[in-house]
């Protein structure tokens, strides 16, 4: 082995042991705990609308003009205040070279839980700094552990919920990787115990309150044995405090195709994961229900939380004139989890209700993406026309009814 060689390893160990104490000081802060927030005791409760960039903007807007109708009450009450922040574009992000600038980061934390648009991750090559995605960096400055993504098909059956670790996994030391020589690159995966048992425990006390009788954890733990091998065995252990849940193991190749296995994807309830996995899982799901344009999710923590789309920012759309076209029903199904989250349940049912009147029943506005289909402002105003139609609930569960 050459001097040079040695040296460039040395390096290379200096660097590791950074991240190595940046994991262990993680792990002790990790170890204090904290109590969820109690929205009852809020007034106001704080919603921040980041608008992102690409389409975020539109359909985050579109979205807005949902919980602004369902909450209008509690907002001229002054219970409920909206926030507008507008400095996650890639711009923005790129003219700091930061993943989230810091007055972006204290807006953020100003708010209690935040509705994000989808932003542009750059990558190596591109017209932008590569910096950190803004998705992953907000997940850790707000400590947003828990991915949460349901994914209903009734006429097939599902009814899932993903519960997908957010801020461990392959993700978290994505950008902290090096290039150890010429020849050699190393990525990290970091999984700890205190953020396995975290997820874990909420996927089963989901489970134990919506009257799901099974938890699937998703690893590849037969080969890399050590990551997720403290996952599964975190798993098992958990397992035994809930007796009435079953819980059962399955490694991520297969489980991609189980998902769209006719003779199988129903058995499946709830489904708890490290972060890659989740990631790949709700995606393949989500096109299940209609498309990733189709699907919401929540990023949940003890202090903040956010709900966003699934997709991405879509900057060809905003390139060709198009973004008017964007569906928005990934964000305002978004919202309604949001409302949820905050104990609005009635609206948030009524919303999600509406989005598949809309969406999977009547269907008498479609979007295309283009200009031979409606655009996303059409849409949110036919979903809130069936929201406030005094005969959604009768109609829904009419058309939930023709499919069994």
């Amino acid at each position: 082995m050459s001097e040079a060689t040695q040296s460039l390893i040395e390096q290379a160990k200096e660097k590791f042991g950074v991240i190595l104490k940046e994991q262990v000081e993680r792990v002790e802060e990790m170890k204090k705990g904290g109590e969820p927030l109690d929205y009852s005791t809020l007034s106001p409760v704080i919603i921040g609308v980041c608008f992102g960039d690409g389409i975020g903007e539109i359909i985050s807007k579109n979205a807005q003009t949902v919980l602004e109708h369902t909450m209008k009450d509690e907002v001229a009450a002054g219970k409920v205040e909206f926030r507008d922040i507008a400095g996650l574009t890639i711009e923005n992000r790129a003219k700091h070279n930061a993943a989230i600038p810091e007055d972006v980061l204290a807006e953020l934390k100003a708010c209690h839980v935040i509705l994000k648009g989808p932003t542009t991750t750059p990558q190596a090559g591109d017209e932008w700094p590569n910096i950190e995605s803004a998705n992953v960096a907000m997940r850790r400055y707000l400590d947003l552990f828990a991915n949460v993504r349901p994914v209903k098909v009734p006429e097939d059956g599902i009814d899932w919920t993903f519960f997908r670790e957010n801020t461990e996994g392959a993700y978290v030391l994505g950008s902290k990787g090096m290039d150890v020589t010429d020849d050699i690159s190393f990525d990290f995966k970091v999984i700890t115990e205190q953020g396995a048992e975290r997820i874990i425990r909420m996927a089963f006390e989901f489970a134990k309150k919506n009257d799901k009788k099974r938890v699937t954890v998703v690893t590849k733990s037969n080969v890399v044995k050590t990551t997720d091998g403290r996952f599964s065995r975190v798993a098992k252990r958990i397992a035994q405090e809930y007796p009435e849940i079953t819980c059962d193991e399955w490694y991520i190749d297969i489980m991609t195709a189980k998902l769209i296995d006719p003779a199988r994807r129903a058995d499946f309830q709830v489904m708890v994961m490290p972060n890659l996995y989740g990631d790949i899982l709700t995606d393949e799901a989500a096109q299940l229900q209609g498309g990733v344009g189709t699907a919401g999710s929540a990023n949940v923590g003890n202090k903040w939380s956010m709900f966003e789309a699934i997709h991405g920012s879509a900057p060809r759309m905003v390139k060709e004139g198009r973004a008017q076209y964007a569906d928005p029903s990934s964000m305002i199904r978004a919202s309604a989890m949001l409302l949820r989250h905050i104990g609005h349940v009635e609206e948030a049912e009524k919303v999600e209700m509406a989005l598949e009147m809309c969406g999977q029943f009547e269907k008498k506005i479609v979007l295309t993406g283009r200009d031979n289909g409606a655009t996303g402002e059409e849409l949110t105003n036919y979903i809130l026309s069936w929201y406030e139609n005094p005969e959604l609930k009768a109609r829904w569960e009419e058309e939930v009814a023709k499919l069994k």
